[in-house]
């Protein structure tokens, strides 16, 4: 049941790469609507219908072009469109070359897809622990079986099935052979939604690739980036079920709202200059670390990140490929997590930074901590999380060593 691939039509810039589109995508849309350089706050929750009583044809009676026309380019009532909401899904659309539905949330996104494909099996990795709960509602009101275990789709996976795999996985930075998974799910007609939130373009390589029926997108952390809104979206490769999911969203009460539109605009001009920058400083900082462990009478007891792993599976002379195969050359996910020797100094650690945050999220220009135990019941307590901004990264690990030396 692995979805079919239409072909997909980008706003006639096929040749632009990842800025130019973050900043032009919408222009076609802004030029219909506005003349505003900068995107209108749109803050009305109802609109206006025509004022020609011949354009006033009944629901039931409307072609589906006219539907269309209705809800993106006249709109009707804010839960089901606005202009702001339109513009970021036409830009998003090129991003990620493929149909996006915007949702108040990266949960709402998960929602969506749930409801959409309905399945009798759930099979989860680690990931988020919002997601495990959702799965967890499902289990309970629907009776869906959820495992836990990605590798149990080798024993249960059945046609219909969804398997949600996160990667690179929260919150350990590091990443699992994603197109082994996808590959098998297809052969039992499963659906597969990829996570690519802590790696969002340019980091990953094409996400088509690997070949996935649903990429989900947490839009609060990266693309959003300042900590100011929640967002999330899907993208599919198929204008049926793109279709689906935006009359579903209409029912679920999840569309993305007008000041949070708006913000999130904004935030996608400057995109791919903070993920330059955020990859750049973790990679720093990761290695930084990595070298200098031993150095700190033993309070750091490992470093999870993708580079860290790629360096222990290459010191066992086992295979890498699937780490390389994913980040594009010089990208890494700005995310990762340090285990200290126990609880105490954690907070010690936490405690003594000057430029990190103790807050969660991830993914904004400023550099976070956060003790996951604190939100995550299933967390090591001994585990920190780590999400790098903008700062400098000589700032950054200057704090880092500072705070450590006071354990």
């Amino acid at each position: 049941m692995g979805i079919t691939k239409n072909d997909f039509v980008s706003q006639n810039h096929d040749t632009a790469e990842i800025n130019t589109l973050l900043i032009h995508s919408d222009d076609v849309v802004n030029n219909r609507i506005v003349n505003d350089v900068a995107p209108p706050i749109n803050v009305t929750t109802t609109f206006r219908y025509s004022s020609n009583p011949e354009d006033w044809i009944p629901w039931a009676d409307q072609t589906p072009e006219e539907k269309e026309k209705l809800l993106n380019h006249d709109f009707v009532y804010s839960r089901l469109s606005h202009p702001n909401n339109v513009r970021l899904e036409t830009n998003l659309n090129n991003i990620f070359d493929g149909y996006t539905t915007i949702y108040n949330s990266g949960l709402s996104a998960f929602n969506g897809i749930i409801n959409y494909i309905n399945p009798k099996q759930v099979f989860l990795p680690d990931c988020y622990h919002g997601i495990k709960s959702i799965c967890k509602i499902w289990e309970r009101n629907y009776g869906t079986k959820v495992y836990n275990d990605i590798d149990e789709i080798f024993n249960h996976l059945q046609e219909g099935d969804l398997v949600h795999i996160e990667n690179p996985i929260n919150p350990f930075g590091t990443v699992i052979d994603i197109k082994k998974y996808i590959d098998y799910a297809h052969e039992k007609k499963a659906y597969v939604v990829w996570d690519a939130t802590f790696a969002p373009s340019p980091i990953i390589k094409n996400h088509w690739d690997f070949d996935p029926d649903f990429i989900l997108h947490s839009l609060t952390k990266y693309y959003a980036g300042h900590s100011d809104l929640l967002a999330g979206c899907v993208v599919t490769k198929s204008s049926e079920i793109d279709t689906f999911l935006k009359n579903d969203r209409i029912y679920l009460g999840t569309n993305i709202g007008n000041l949070e539109s708006f913000l999130l605009l904004r935030s996608l001009r400057s995109y791919e200059l903070r993920v330059e920058k955020q990859s750049s400083n973790a990679k720093k900082i990761v290695e930084w670390l990595a070298d200098n462990k031993d150095k700190f009478n033993g309070n750091i007891i490992k470093v999870s990140h993708a580079i860290t792993q790629r360096k222990e599976l290459a010191n066992k002379n086992q295979d890498v490929s699937f780490i390389d195969n994913l980040f594009n050359e010089d990208y890494t996910t700005p995310v990762f997590s340090v285990y200290l020797k126990d609880f105490n100094s954690c907070k010690t650690f936490i405690a003594n930074l000057k430029y990190f945050q103790h807050a969660t999220s991830l993914g904004g220009v400023e550099s976070l901590v956060e003790l996951r135990c604190l939100t995550d019941p299933n967390i090591d307590r001994n585990l920190i999380r780590i999400s790098i901004g903008c700062e400098s990264p000589k700032d950054l690990i200057k704090d880092i060593e500072q705070a450590l030396k006071k354990i």
